[in-house]
């Protein structure tokens, strides 16, 4: 995919001229690759996904539609590691579309899980800004900018960039996945990880807390952040990790997050 170049304030008259030519691809598939030329000239960026997002089945991925663009970190993504994106769980969580800077969505240990380590770092990736659409009452569109580190994080110019044209993004957006979203549905997964995955993973082995400690871990949330979210004490929190590390056989949270990936394979054997 090209990169963009940075950007400051973008005049009127290009914006209006760039939003011209968005509105003239949103019933062919060439939108996603306009989208892409109008949001360059908004902010930098290296790389970009556009992803609807469903309740109860895979992420569809709409852009890049060329499979030869897809990396295996990005397939694994798709096909089993999203249930753990911050971007996924903030709008099961019923999130207002807008424009979100991942660090903002994420939970405050997020770095420093093995779902991280292994997605992010691999796109070399030092920030995220996702612009964020409802299309319908159960689907959501996420279109991912990832800059790497060689640029830096988001400038405040851009953020305001974006943030002052999402509504006529939303609304184009919007508009073509109402003249489009047949061709991309018919050939979305029936089946998938099911939104209880991290409820049953380790069933009849974890009691209930430990598997409620064990989810908001795999997620990213510090011993602090796991209290608060469950009315407990950072020191009960440790008694119930040193437990689900006895009770599971490991010692690292690498090798839960391998034992989960393979939860997640069951769930899609027994789908199918």
């Amino acid at each position: 995919m090209q990169r963009s170049t940075l950007r400051g304030q973008l005049s009127l008259p290009e914006l209006m001229k760039d939003i011209g030519h968005l509105s003239s691809h949103i019933r062919v598939p060439s939108f996603p690759s306009a989208l892409e030329g109008v949001l360059s000239n908004l902010c930098y960026f290296d790389t970009i996904i556009v992803v609807t997002y469903k309740k109860a089945l895979k992420p569809i991925l709409i852009y890049p539609s060329d499979p030869s663009e897809q990396s295996a970190t990005l397939r694994m993504y798709l096909n089993k590691a999203y249930l753990l994106d911050p971007v996924f769980n903030a709008i099961q969580n019923g999130i207002t579309p807008g424009v979100y800077r991942l660090v903002d969505m994420a939970p405050d240990s997020f770095e420093e899980t093995e779902y991280y380590q292994t997605c992010y770092r691999n796109f070399d990736l030092v920030d995220e800004i996702n612009i964020l659409v409802d299309l319908d009452k159960t689907t959501t569109c996420a279109v991912s900018l990832g800059r790497q580190k060689a640029v830096g994080s988001i400038r405040r110019t851009e953020l305001n960039n974006l943030k002052t044209v999402f509504p006529v993004l939303e609304a184009l957006i919007h508009q073509f996945w109402l003249s489009q979203s047949g061709e991309y549905v018919e050939r979305a997964p029936t089946t998938g990880p099911l939104k209880h995955a991290l409820k049953t993973f380790a069933q009849g082995v974890l009691t209930g807390r430990e598997q409620e400690v064990l989810g908001l871990l795999l997620r990213g949330h510090s011993s602090k952040s796991i209290a608060n979210e469950l009315g407990i004490s950072a020191g009960t929190v440790k008694v119930h990790r040193k437990n689900i590390h006895a009770r599971l056989d490991t010692s690292t949270q690498s090798e839960i997050f391998t034992l989960f990936l393979n939860h997640l394979d069951s769930l899609d054997r027994e789908a199918n």
